[in-house]
């Protein structure tokens, strides 16, 4: 089982991996610059390269990054269109050059532009940042679909990877706080969800899995995280997802609003849960 948390890696990459250690994690998650804002530091590639030794000795899965919240590569207007794609395609080369195999991101909000505008923005940035020639994948994030928010449905998120030549280093990101928020019933159908998504996207296109209960109703189209148990989602539909034949082989990352001792916590109890421990 893959099963990790967001982690800072403010004060170097070799931390972040031995804290994911601290807390018995396998994989982790972290931002590729400031979460809110567009400052980065320059990798330490001895660091990176000491980090790697750490995820190699200890059987990590793969590593996924996670693009500011700031970025909107659907938005009509210039400048912050033109900000999104310089930031994305940025941080895509430079994840790409140390070999961190998944980068996801927020696809973005139409804000009152229709959908279809928004889904083409989005495809065209992506055009403009894909090469061909890059190894990290990156991945599209489902959305609980507030607002003017764009993949909030499995439909968006297919015309956003049909729009893209390289469509090949595209995938998808499944959060199961949003997509339950969004409308599909994971707690009293997820074997429905999943035959869904495989009908409109495939299986093969989902890649990593935010693991997060959720504070809201079903189908409130409101993103707002629970610790795992606590929440709407419940822990039977966690045991569901994490030994979901489709599912149980895919890196899992908790971004439940927890400490690392939380977190800690959190990833013991879906260990326990998971048949392999059983």
């Amino acid at each position: 089982m893959y099963i990790g948390c967001h982690l800072s890696v403010a004060k170097g990459y070799k931390k972040a991996a031995q804290a994911a250690l601290d807390i018995g994690a396998n994989v982790f998650q972290f931002f590729s610059r400031n979460p809110r804002g567009s400052s980065y530091k320059n990798f330490d590639m001895a660091d990176v390269q000491e980090m790697k030794k750490v995820l190699r000795q200890n059987n990590f899965g793969p590593l996924l990054a996670h693009a500011p919240y700031i970025l909107n590569l659907g938005s009509h207007k210039k400048n912050i269109y033109g900000m999104a794609k310089m930031i994305l395609k940025e941080d895509y080369k430079r994840l790409n050059d140390i070999s961190i195999p998944y980068f996801t991101f927020h696809p973005g909000n139409h804000v009152g532009k229709e959908i279809e505008y928004g889904i083409q923005r989005i495809t065209d940035a992506l055009n403009e940042i894909i090469t061909g020639e890059e190894s990290t994948m990156l991945l599209l994030e489902t959305m609980s679909g507030k607002g003017t928010e764009l993949g909030r449905n499995f439909e968006e998120i297919k015309n956003i990877i049909d729009g893209v030549k390289y469509s090949e280093l595209v995938g998808v990101c499944l959060d199961t706080c949003h997509i339950y928020s969004a409308g599909y019933d994971i707690v009293n159908d997820l074997d429905g969800v999943l035959d869904e998504f495989d009908n409109v996207i495939g299986l093969e296109k989902l890649k990593a899995i935010h693991l997060n209960d959720s504070m809201v109703e079903y189908g409130s189209n409101k993103d707002r995280h629970a610790k795992i148990g606590e929440g709407t989602l419940g822990l039977e539909t966690f045991k569901n997802i994490i030994n979901q034949p489709a599912l149980k082989s895919l890196p899992f990352y908790l971004e439940t609003p927890n400490e690392l001792d939380g977190h800690k916590e959190e990833i013991e109890l879906l260990k326990n849960m998971y048949e392999e421990y059983i």
